[in-house]
């Protein structure tokens, strides 16, 4: 515990533990909270409660005259009245005044000094304390020392709930941005996520604002200083990807892109651990251990094993380290421009090609678009895959209008001469239930080529439909799987799947064709003569 004073906040709690060691944090966790354990590898076990998730829909930003006009108001960035905002935030120093002690975590969110931000996060839970020790950037000593005020800082009352009552509340959950007080409320919900994306929201509304691009992305790099950006949706293979033991990893989640190069925003990771295997994943499965923390998993009661194919509680397991604990990986998390982008999608309809080369405008399309498809439910009589859009592949992240960062995209892509891809993990042969998934060592092999500049020897075929252009040729890879319609039994079955997907694409581009330049709205796919016949 350190003597650490909060009244400056209201906050007149006497024992207050900051940026604690990671044993102390284990003690006060097993000792005072519900359902944590140690596992028998070391990592700290933790149940966040009723919610295991993020709570998108109880998400509020303050209006205000100085930022208003640059937010794209909406389903996704919902406003909030300044006295509201106030209810909150007295309701949730009220419950952190109830607590016998606190926990402070004073750090950074990214790496590179001239753009980061000091952030301090005040909580109830030891849990939280660790997690998001794990995933922002911790100060030295010496940094502490001169740590000064923070920049922005979070109070997390989530153990309280919102007064649904309360103008504008829709639950008891509540996740409140004051842009203008540089702080974030949280109430109703104890899911530590909330935390971590509550400073990325932050950081997708400042960097624009410095012509920064933010990106939720993961990246790596070669021996030859080579980056790669890698977007996806989940279950595109982000994180699988990323993790490449040829390349060291910069982060898998949070990055921006400057003047300068790249940098990750996090100094942690926080993986999914839903079928988490040594065989599979081996990165990942060996940085749990002690330090990391455990969400909502199942485990044995007497060995301590954790049964990462256990879903009872959530789907949505997590493991959150710092990044030091995957071996490969790129200390201080900051590197160069990328050289290319990829574009990662699961197409469950069997019609995108497993790699395709974009032109600029394509890239912001696709960016905008943030395409993916999930394979059918459960639910009685779905039996089709259902796409999903989510703009520049992290919607429920971004501040601005997507233009705004489909247009800094296109800039950086130009200014320094990257190259996008389009890069399909789905089907192949057929949609989901008639094809088969692309072979994960296809995938790689095509990743393989597009590092060590493979395509550039090879040539090229423009999709009629999309324009994009696909390789006829790929190391590692059969020629005929390069071309989705060579792998469908049934030609005329894939040209009326494909009709459907590019019908898809351009109902979903509508609502953003206002706001978006010509030549990207141009770029989208179009039904050729073949497909309208």
């Amino acid at each position: 515990m350190t003597t650490f004073d909060l009244h400056k906040y209201g906050i007149e709690v006497k024992e207050v533990y900051r940026n604690s060691s990671v044993p102390v944090l284990y003690e006060l966790g097993l000792q005072q909270e519900k359902g944590t354990a140690i596992s028998d590898v070391g990592a700290l076990m933790v149940y966040s409660g009723e919610k295991t998730g993020r709570s998108p829909k109880d998400k509020r930003i303050v209006r205000h005259p100085d930022s208003e006009k640059n937010i794209d108001w909406g389903n996704i960035n919902i406003g909030l009245d300044e006295h509201t905002y106030m209810v909150n935030r007295e309701r949730a120093l009220d419950y952190l005044n109830t607590r016998p002690q606190l926990y402070v975590v004073d750090a950074y969110a990214g790496w590179d000094p001239k753009y980061r931000l000091k952030v301090r996060i005040i909580c109830t839970r030891a849990y939280h304390a660790l997690f998001m020790q794990n995933m922002l950037i911790m100060p030295t000593q010496k940094e502490l020392a001169q740590f000064g005020e923070p920049d922005y800082v979070i109070f997390n009352g989530g153990g309280f709930p919102a007064n649904r009552y309360t103008s504008e509340m829709t639950s008891k959950t509540s996740v409140d941005l004051n842009l203008e007080e540089k702080e974030v409320v949280i109430l109703g919900t104890q899911y530590a996520g909330e935390m971590k994306k509550g400073i990325f929201s932050i950081m997708n509304y400042l960097m624009p604002l410095e012509e920064v691009l933010p990106m939720h992305c993961s990246a790596n790099v070669g021996d030859a200083g080579d980056v790669t950006i890698l977007f996806g949706l989940s279950g595109t293979g982000k994180t699988t990807l990323s993790a490449d033991p040829k390349r060291k990893l910069i982060g898998d989640d949070e990055h921006c892109w400057t003047d300068e190069g790249t940098f990750n925003i996090e100094g942690g990771c926080y993986a999914k651990a839903i079928n988490l295997s040594a065989e599979n994943e081996p990165d990942i499965f060996n940085a749990i251990r002690f330090g990391t923390v455990l969400e909502n998993v199942v485990y044995d009661k007497d060995s301590r094993t954790v049964d990462y194919t256990d879903t009872s509680i959530t789907q949505n397991t997590r493991a959150s380290y710092p990044i030091q604990f995957i071996n490969n990986v790129q200390m201080p998390c900051i590197a160069g421009h990328p050289e290319n982008i990829i574009f990662l999608t699961c197409d469950a309809f069997g019609v995108l090609p497993p790699v395709s080369k974009l032109t600029p405008e394509q890239a912001s399309y696709h960016f905008i678009s943030g395409y993916t498809a999930k394979v059918a439910g459960t639910e009685m009589g779905v039996t089709e895959p259902q796409a999903t859009f989510s703009a520049c592949f992290g919607a429920a992240f971004m501040m601005w209008h997507p233009n705004k960062y489909a247009e800094l995209l296109a800039k950086k892509i130009k200014d320094h001469k990257a190259t996008a891809w389009l890069v399909n993990t789905g089907w192949t042969g057929g949609a989901h239930g008639v094809g088969s998934r692309i072979k994960l060592k296809y995938t790689r092999a095509m990743i393989d080529a597009i590092h060590h500049n493979e395509f550039d020897k090879v040539s090229f075929i423009k999709d009629e439909e999309f324009g994009f252009q696909i390789p006829q040729s790929c190391p590692g890879v059969p020629a005929e799987v390069l071309i989705p319609k060579n792998t469908w039994d049934d030609k005329g079955k894939y040209d009326e799947v494909k009709k459907k997907l590019v019908g898809l694409f351009n109902t979903n581009f509508k609502k953003f064709e206002a706001n978006v330049n010509k030549e990207i709205v141009d770029a989208g796919p179009k039904a050729s003569l073949s497909l309208q016949s």
